[in-house]
């Protein structure tokens, strides 16, 4: 019989920590029994709510948020994601921009079974390939490849209904007490917090198989 672990993911994809800890994510899934089956459920955070809609410059924001040098910064995600194969250069990527579009798309996609692919694909355009993904092209052009017809998804990025829908939950969120990415939560029963090593994951879903480990922990 088949056991089904639910995990339900809080990212923003102008994240690195969020492109690493759920490339990690992956990977400890794949890891697991084939009699073990995973459903990702992705939900929307904003790493930064005031982003302006031209975006802001990454290093210039660091340096008045926390008065250091931000290559000392990326220095430590850049490391961790080598360590996950990802050749990660914060450098080339010089602005961050508002994520609702992108957030949109990644919702309404559970439906299509392709979201947390479609999350993981529009992070990786803006880190890796270092696309503009707050443009409304850039975004179909990525969700075409993961079950949106172009139209619609340049109908439901540009609806403010939906648009609101994604704002809201971004928000109650951070008013839910989440207040950083990556945020895991394993069968609605413990949660891990961080872009943790790939082992966590894996000693998570030994417990969320086996609820008595925790108490023999």
């Amino acid at each position: 019989m088949t056991r089904t672990i639910k995990i339900d993911l809080f990212t923003d994809t102008v994240c690195p920590w969020c492109l690493v800890g759920s490339a990690r994510l992956d990977a400890a899934i794949a890891a697991l029994p084939a009699d073990v089956s995973v459903d990702v459920e992705n939900h929307p955070f904003y790493l930064d709510p005031n982003t302006p809609e031209e975006g802001v410059v990454v290093a210039d924001m660091l340096r008045q948020k926390y008065g250091r040098d931000p290559r000392e910064m990326w220095a430590r995600v850049e490391g961790e994601a080598r360590a996950s194969g990802i050749a990660l250069d914060l450098s080339l990527q010089p602005r961050s921009y508002p994520t609702r579009k992108g957030h949109t798309l990644v919702r309404l996609a559970r439906a299509k079974g392709t979201q947390h692919a479609l999350a993981n694909a529009i992070a990786w355009a803006y880190f890796m390939e270092h696309r503009l993904i707050n443009d409304d092209a850039v975004l179909a052009d990525i969700a075409v490849r993961h079950g949106y017809a172009r139209e619609e998804a340049l109908q439901a990025m540009r609806d403010p209904d939906e648009l609101g829908t994604t704002h809201d939950l971004a928000v109650a969120a951070a008013r839910q007490g989440i207040q950083g990415v990556p945020f895991f939560i394993f069968d609605n029963r413990f949660a891990v917090s961080g872009c943790q090593p790939q082992a966590v994951f894996a000693r998570a879903f030994e417990v969320a198989l086996d609820p008595a480990q925790a108490a023999r922990a």
